[in-house]
């Protein structure tokens, strides 16, 4: 169930990440007000996952497929752009994080 609480605070963060953007600098009410309340639910949900999960693999998989899915909303919805660098580097996120969850047998 951890890891149930932690993919909605991976969810909720990426959608406060996204409204810091649409907010353009607070000046935009609706998303302002969306960055507090979408940080303040993926807080407690990441609380509540770390009941479950250690916090080094917790952070790492909050963290880095936080970076991967705002690069991807960037580049999809922002339209930024899909540089070669960009791309390998969150490969290197990614691979990262899948290798912590990999030592998890040291438990």
């Amino acid at each position: 169930m951890s890891y149930i609480y932690l993919i909605g605070a991976i969810i909720f963060e990426v959608f406060g990440t996204t409204c810091m953007k649409l907010s353009d600098g607070f000046s935009n009410i609706l998303p302002s007000i969306g960055i507090f309340l979408f940080y303040g639910i993926s807080f407690a949900l990441f609380t509540i996952a770390l009941k479950g999960i250690d916090v080094s693999i917790a952070y790492a998989i909050w963290a880095g497929m936080g970076t991967a899915m705002i690069t991807a909303i960037g580049i999809f919805w922002f339209k930024e752009p899909a540089t070669a660098v960009k791309m390998v580097s969150i490969m290197f996120v990614v691979i990262g994080v899948v290798g912590l969850n990999l030592n998890l047998g040291g438990h």
